[in-house]
């Protein structure tokens, strides 16, 4: 009866320290983050339209097209392949990935392509990718818009992001956005 009353009272003390004050703690962090920790999000004309950290899938060849998810863009389940560079069905998928964009891309090289443009990222969920995986579909957003190469490429540059680590980086949300909104 002795060990009963004790495991029961450790349990008590788990579940409120696990299930009340940690959940609590974590709350009252978030406070402090931007928008409170509910994430960062992008509205237009007052409507959110996504999140600026969440990649978001574009597969209509009037957008620009991130990168390829794992996880089809599902951030509950957010994750990588788990599959290595060396594994036949992972080079197979990143074979299909590049025949993909060289049909929709016929003015490039395979060896054009951009790794972010046909690799997926270890969350599945990268809301960036490179300028130059931007870049090179420029030529296929001016023609389905029937847009100006010159203004479609300007359009690109204008959202490239500089970081001080890491390599320069365009939100693909926040690009479609302001591709919408060119004329």
């Amino acid at each position: 009866m002795k060990n009963i009353l004790s495991l029961l009272k450790l349990t008590l003390i788990t579940v409120i320290l696990f299930a009340v004050i940690y959940p609590l703690a974590i709350y009252g962090i978030a406070q402090f983050a931007p928008n409170q920790g509910k994430g960062e999000t992008i509205s237009v004309n007052g409507k959110v339209v996504g999140y600026q950290k969440i990649g978001q899938k574009f597969d209509k060849s009037n957008y620009f097209w991130g990168r390829p998810s794992a996880v089809d863009y599902n951030a509950a389940g957010s994750a990588g392949s788990n599959k290595g560079p060396s594994n036949a069905e992972y080079l197979a998928l990143v074979q299909k990935r590049v025949d993909t964009f060289l049909i929709v891309h016929p003015y490039l090289k395979k060896s054009e392509i951009p790794a972010d443009m046909v690799t997926a990222s270890g969350s599945g969920l990268d809301p960036n990718i490179s300028p130059q995986g931007a870049l090179i579909q420029v030529k296929r957003i001016a023609k389905e818009r029937k847009l100006d190469e010159a203004n479609v490429k300007a359009l690109v540059e204008s959202k490239i992001n500089t970081a001080v680590v890491g390599p320069a980086t365009v939100n693909v949300l926040e690009l479609n956005i302001a591709l919408d909104q060119l004329k």
